[in-house]
């Protein structure tokens, strides 16, 4: 187990609740899907890995050759961090970690942004998230890269299963366990169910932006491959990379009860979340990077909102909760 055990306390204090609640009145699903994920959902899921990620590697020749357009490299940034955004301050230190709270409107948009991420609805990700912190680089968690052991062939196979494996496998983490209060808000619970949607959405407006912009359906192409696929696949492995290189290397200053390190080299990608360390030290957290020139463009965009008063009850580092989170050897060092 890796979480905190304020975090422990709420999910237990929670979940007993939920018990309680089910017996009277059984809370609805929050998914299309059921517990048991079907073939025609793991053969979509299949198509939404490997078609994206085949345009990832076309790009490299692609731009090496003929470039890219200004317009779709726009395209591509910006939805990329939009949907960078919605997955790390929306679905995680928000709604998974509850590290701020936020406006209805707010939540709302994170709800929104998060799912325009293309990686799964908005209560299936919190559940899955959450079960990771229980059980983190232990039996039960859904995507260790230690699940096969410690010498080299385990590990390879392990980060394989940690990055993109554990997707597939059938069972799923019951959502009524793990998330029902984003269950039992019928707004979060109805944009979590039109995740179907919300990916349309995002795979569309590249395309419509580029064609009107150029006034040509080679503009709306070159902008759906850029802004759409390519940018997918990118935000995906980026994604998945916290599951497994951050969970294999990197360095670790802050106790924590699994092997969480901070790859920093994927900090700007991934909008500050490969100062993973930090996070499983101490998950509610709303700033990961919390040391000199780790760069964590989350936590800004959380000032920004808590600034603008759309955020409250920021849970912000101080000086003594780092400090009481550190390595014995580094807070001698320091």
């Amino acid at each position: 187990m890796t979480t905190s055990p304020d975090v422990l306390k709420t999910s237990s204090e929670s979940s007993a609740k939920t018990s309680a609640a089910s017996e009277e009145s059984p809370l609805p699903s929050a998914t299309l899907g059921g517990e048991q994920r079907r073939s025609i959902e793991q053969i979509t899921l299949l198509l939404f890995i490997t078609v994206p990620f085949i345009a990832l590697v076309a790009a490299i020749p692609l731009a090496w050759g003929w470039g890219v357009s200004w317009l779709d490299l726009g395209l591509l940034v910006g939805m990329y961090f939009l949907g960078c955004h919605g997955i790390t301050v929306g679905f995680h230190r928000h709604f998974t970690h509850g590290a701020f709270k936020a406006k209805k409107p707010l939540r709302i948009a994170l709800a929104i942004a998060g799912s325009m991420a293309v990686e799964g609805p908005l209560v299936r990700w919190v559940a899955d998230h959450r079960k990771h912190h229980r059980f983190s680089d232990a039996e039960g968690d859904p995507h260790s890269p230690w699940r096969y052991g410690e010498t080299v062939p385990a590990l390879l196979k392990g980060l394989w299963w940690a990055h993109v494996g554990w997707m597939f496998d059938e069972e799923q983490t019951p959502q009524h366990k793990y998330a029902p209060d984003l269950i039992k808000d019928p707004v979060l619970r109805r944009i979590s169910r039109q995740f179907v949607l919300w990916t349309t959405v995002s795979l569309l407006i590249p395309p419509v932006v580029g064609g009107l912009v150029t006034m040509s359906w080679q503009g709306a192409l070159s902008a759906f491959f850029w802004g759409s696929l390519v940018r997918v696949a990118l935000l995906h492995h980026v994604t998945w990379s916290i599951n497994s290189i951050c969970h294999a290397v990197g360095k670790r200053p802050f106790k924590s009860r699994d092997r969480s390190g901070n790859v920093w080299w994927l900090a700007v990608l991934s909008c500050g979340e490969s100062w993973h360390n930090l996070h499983h030290a101490d998950p509610t957290c709303a700033r990961h990077g919390v040391l000199k020139g780790q760069i964590d463009s989350s936590a800004r965009l959380i000032r920004w909102f808590e600034k603008a008063g759309w955020a409250y009850d920021v849970r912000w580092p101080s000086e003594k909760r780092i400090n009481s989170r550190r390595q014995r050897e580094t807070a001698e060092a320091a």
